[in-house]
């Protein structure tokens, strides 16, 4: 791609009733935006208008009908809007089947025109998971939809806040689960992934550190027998493939190590395992004010066949139609996005 492509990205604005429209919205008031990408909002016309006003942001909405439509310039929100959600029946921060099936229906509709060549990539706004299941949509999150959507089974999370990453052998399930989850094949695709995403990074040789599964990786197997049995095998395929894969690591020193700069990424074997140390870096909550006042960090589903980046936050239906929502993760996502999205070599059919 040369310096001056500019990706299609399209932007599912996440369930109505919390802060996915507003995060969008002030993301896309920076005119800095426009120089790396095409932004193309998927979501509702009328809801986006009230946050817009709500906001103050000097924005005017395009409606679009396809990709194709869209103005992409700074002062312009182009809209691919589905109107699905009837806005005299519509309240901010309320947990509702209607929202929940108009935040999958964004989903789906981004996916589609990735999967179709209309866009080079999507981005993700927060999703509530109980309004989904409200609308009978049994997903226990982004990640689940796109790997049913796309028909990928063999995928992974990577959740990234500028040279902090860390990538999931699995994720939304027990921790009893995840236990029987930690097998050799499983981790040796993990490292894959990893491997493959951060050379599309420019990271030309990857550093990979493996965490442990149990206290002190096991302690030689004192406190576990994983360690042995699954991790360490599925490090030694790594390496015999020439990828820069070491440990397994004890759980609580290898994320200070590479925060230091020692790996630029850690695989890590159970959701919490990755995302406390990624939320407590990337997230910072004033208790007085009780406001988030920085919220950087972004979500990746690494092994799809389309590009997918998300904000790491939730719903926030607290703040939901406030004006008091940070936008940083979704700026942070876009540009995320933006730069996988270039460094790909494929093209749409808007390239």
């Amino acid at each position: 791609m040369q310096p001056s492509f500019r990706p299609i990205l399209g932007i599912s604005t996440g369930d109505p009733a919390g802060i996915g429209p507003e995060v969008t919205a002030k993301a896309l008031s920076k005119p800095e935006l426009y120089s790396i990408c095409r932004p193309l909002a998927v979501g509702d016309a009328g809801i986006m208008e009230q946050i817009i006003d709500l906001c103050d942001l000097h924005l005017r909405v395009n409606v679009v009908q396809s990709p194709a439509d869209g103005r992409y310039e700074p002062g312009t929100l182009d809209v691919l809007s589905l109107d699905n959600v009837p806005l005299a029946e519509f309240r901010f921060n309320e947990v509702s089947g209607m929202c929940g099936s108009a935040s999958y229906e964004y989903i789906a509709k981004v996916i589609e025109l990735a999967m179709n060549g209309d866009i080079h990539g999507t981005v993700t706004g927060p999703i509530h998971k109980e309004a989904l299941r409200m609308a009978g949509y049994p997903f226990a999150g982004h990640t689940e939809i796109y790997g049913h959507l796309t028909g990928t089974k063999d995928y992974a999370m990577m959740l990234a806040d500028e040279g902090f990453r860390v990538v999931h052998v699995s994720t939304h399930v027990s921790l009893r689960e995840a236990i029987d989850r930690t097998k050799q094949n499983r981790i040796l695709r993990v490292i894959h992934l990893a491997n493959d995403a951060l050379k599309r990074m420019g990271i030309t040789q990857p550093r990979i550190a493996v965490a442990g599964l149990n206290p002190h990786a096991g302690e030689h197997g004192l406190f576990g027998t994983e360690e042995i049995e699954e991790i360490e095998p599925a490090i030694v395929a790594a390496r015999a493939l020439g990828i820069d894969a070491d440990g397994p690591h004890p759980p609580d020193t290898i994320f200070p190590k590479m925060k230091g700069g020692g790996y630029d990424i850690v695989v890590c074997m159970y959701h919490d395992q990755g995302h406390i140390p990624t939320k407590v870096l990337a997230f910072n909550y004033d208790h007085e004010s009780g406001k988030w006042m920085g919220l950087s960090g972004v979500n990746i589903t690494l092994g799809l066949p389309i590009i997918r980046v998300s904000v790491d936050h939730g719903v926030a239906f607290d703040k939901g139609g406030k004006n008091e929502a940070n936008e940083e993760s979704m700026v942070n996502a876009i540009q995320y996005a933006a730069r996988f999205a270039s460094a790909t070599p494929v093209k749409t059919n808007h390239s």
